[in-house]
């Protein structure tokens, strides 16, 4: 495991459990936009770009305003954005619930406050952003569930923040870390992600 990718979780990423609360018959009030923030978005990216019933993954901000929707500024810390991705999904094929499963089993550590290990700063905290009330109880009753179970050894950071909008990032954001396997950030933060979900949810790759 990289040094990058320590995480507090006490159980093994197998045994994370689903979310009790995942209402199927309630997909076309949930929706299939899911925008989630979990440190550098070139990582979470990179975990659901592999994901079954993931059509589409963009990298971007969220929290702020049109105006400091930009990397540059953005990483200055001074913005209310965070780095976001924004997942598009079949609700045939997964469910909010089950991005959600990953984004707290896998795609980052959610106990970290402001920061994803040396990432630091409010623009790497971890958020779901959600677009409706209804995503906003999935995520809610999903924390409350985590906690209780001690599935990992400190509360869940995660904060609940209404997706107001979701600005693109610069192209040579998207898809980043495929585009450049080679760059030691990928190699250390990215990758241990993605083999981390090759390794314990094989049955959810997509073909």
């Amino acid at each position: 495991m990289s040094l990058f990718d320590r995480t507090s979780l006490k159980i093994s990423p197998s045994e994370f459990p689903n979310p009790d609360f995942d209402p199927a018959d309630q997909a076309d009030a949930i929706g299939n936009l899911a925008v989630l923030a979990g440190g550098c978005f070139w990582c979470v990216e990179a975990v659901y770009r592999e994901l079954e019933g993931v059509t589409a993954v963009v990298s971007g901000y969220a929290g702020g305003s049109a105006e400091t929707a930009d990397y540059r500024t953005v990483c200055t810390g001074s913005t209310d954005h965070a780095e976001v991705v924004q997942i598009l999904f079949d609700p045939t094929r997964t469910s909010f619930g089950e991005i959600l499963k990953i984004f707290f089993a896998v795609a980052h550590d959610p106990t970290q406050v402001n920061r994803q290990g040396n990432d630091r700063g409010t623009q790497y905290r971890s958020a779901i952003f959600y677009a409706n009330a209804l995503q906003r109880e999935i995520a809610e009753r999903y924390i409350a569930q985590i906690d209780s179970a001690g599935v990992f050894d400190q509360p869940v950071a995660t904060r609940l923040e209404p997706l107001d909008a979701f600005f693109q990032a610069e192209e040579y954001h998207q898809n980043y870390a495929a585009l450049n396997p080679g760059q030691g950030y990928i190699q250390a933060v990215a990758q241990p992600k993605v083999e981390k979900l090759r390794a314990y949810f094989g049955d959810r790759l997509r073909d």
